[in-house]
């Protein structure tokens, strides 16, 4: 699990937006963008190449989830 310290000073690399934390993911709070990194081990994947890009609707509820922006 990360650390709240560690998730308050990652951000999105392409976008250097904020993140949430869902699961064993990292999604970007970022609307044009979209994007959910993997985190395995507690290692969080921060490579754009790497990462996934949501569907408006799948981002958009996860932005409902954590009442950020969307």
């Amino acid at each position: 699990m990360l650390s709240k310290d560690l998730l308050d000073i990652l951000c999105c690399p392409e976008t250097k937006a904020d993140l949430v934390l869902d699961g064993n993911f990292l999604i970007s709070v970022d609307k044009a963008t979209r994007r959910k990194y993997r985190i395995e081990d507690d290692i969080p994947i921060m490579l754009i190449d790497e990462s996934e890009q949501l569907s408006l609707e799948e981002w958009t509820e996860i932005m409902k989830k954590f009442n950020k922006p969307y």
